[in-house]
């Protein structure tokens, strides 16, 4: 299958491009800079989402799209960040569908990341792909987003909104970030620890995406999360056990909102998403328990 894809360069990106090589697809790359260390295999074709539409050669003979690019929001939310933000996904979206508008033959299927900030805030509340939009600024981003891509329903193409959780993985993400706080022992909850996290172990949510190309059932808003969310004090009672850590101190909100601001709403924010469509589409996980994934992103 020929694909096009966005958001190479970043944490989840990398590792979608290695399975789809190796499965045997050829991959087109729309990049900021041609440097991306994939080799003579992949093309690129260079795309500024703010300035510009992906070329036509990028996506002429597309029969897949995977949209994954946006400015990273693990970042303190200043007014030119926030701005970044939104516009890098809902500005980038609505000229990568304006450029397939364009083709005389458009691929079949559109996947376009979003994310579960969609659902914003709720406590203890079940949260599955029927659910509505939350509050506050991250769900705003991803309900704008969201819009954007299904734009391309009308123009024939199955849209896959890809909700992601919390993507585990050793060399990027949350998980990264955790590591060396845990490995010093002074890793412990965040503020009260009640709050719901919803995660999904790298390598499931790079199946996921291979899952959604090949099943036309898929369409709409997908979570893309483990079946069993965990609370934070449960993620932080199992990553110490992984690293054979205690996990003595806990980390208050006060805190948090001093060191990261507004984007400490993401740490807080409690979500306790299920997987809904992609498990009634058939799809399987391979690490369905928060304690199998971090023995084997640990071991």
């Amino acid at each position: 299958m020929n694909i096009t894809l966005t958001g190479a360069t970043g944490f989840l990106g990398r590792r979608l491009v290695r399975r789809l090589l190796a499965e045997g697809h050829r991959i087109h790359l729309l990049v900021r800079h041609a440097k991306t260390g994939f080799g003579p295999d992949v093309e690129c074709s260079i795309w500024n989402a703010y300035t510009m539409e992906p070329e036509p050669e990028g996506l002429a003979d597309a029969e897949a799209v995977i949209h994954l690019a946006g400015e990273p929001v693990a970042q303190r939310w200043t007014p030119r960040a926030r701005r970044r933000i939104l516009d890098s996904r809902t500005v980038g979206t609505r000229r990568l569908v304006e450029a397939l508008a364009r083709l005389p033959r458009r691929p079949p299927v559109l996947i376009s990341a979003s994310a579960t900030g969609f659902y914003g805030h709720r406590a203890d509340e079940v949260l599955e792909e029927s659910s509505p939009p939350g509050k506050g600024f991250l769900a705003g981003v991803c309900l704008g987003w969201e819009k954007e891509a299904d734009a391309a329903g009308a123009l024939g193409i199955r849209v896959v909104k890809l909700r992601m959780g919390v993507a585990l993985g050793r060399e990027g993400g949350a998980l990264a970030q955790m590591l060396t706080p845990f490995q010093w022992g002074l890793g412990g909850p965040l503020a009260s620890g009640a709050q719901w996290m919803s995660w999904i172990h790298v390598e499931d949510l790079v199946s996921l995406v291979v899952f959604a190309l090949a099943h036309d059932q898929l369409q709409g808003p997908v979570n893309g999360t483990s079946p069993n969310p965990v609370t934070n004090v449960e993620f932080t009672r199992e990553l110490a056990r992984a690293l054979r850590r205690p996990s003595l101190f806990s980390v208050p909100a006060r805190a948090l909102r001093l060191l990261y601001g507004e984007m400490a709403d993401i740490v807080l924010a409690s979500q306790k998403v299920l997987p809904g469509a992609a498990l009634k589409a058939g799809f399987e996980f391979q690490y369905p328990q928060i304690r199998g994934a971090l023995q084997n992103l640990l071991a």
